[in-house]
């Protein structure tokens, strides 16, 4: 994923949430203690939150950043089909699978 897909995520992702929490852009904007337009300006591209303005909304949410980004990971690519393959691993499967991956990449 580029950088331009991911911040198009997090706009989307504040955008839906906001709906489906039923506030406007303006009210969460107030209750995250900034400008009426702060919200705005992050879903109309002009503007991106700083890393800790983004835990602030996301706790805003009353969610763990693992849950915000949650649907990422839930595309269906072979990168999280496999990473959901190696999370079933035995500590000496994965292993094999390092040495596989020192093998390839060298």
């Amino acid at each position: 994923m580029s950088n331009v897909q991911y911040e198009k995520f997090i706009r989307s992702r504040i955008t839906e949430l906001r709906i489906r929490k039923n506030v406007s852009e303006h009210r969460m904007s107030l209750e995250l203690d900034k400008s009426g337009s702060y919200i705005r300006g992050i879903t109309s591209e002009a503007a991106l939150p700083s890393l800790r303005e983004l835990f602030n909304i996301i706790s805003y949410f009353e969610m763990d950043p693992a849950e915000f980004f949650a649907p990422l990971a839930e595309q269906d690519t072979q990168y999280n089909r496999l990473c959901e393959r190696l999370h079933g691993l035995e500590a000496s499967d994965l292993d094999k699978v390092g040495l596989f991956l020192d093998w390839i990449t060298k």
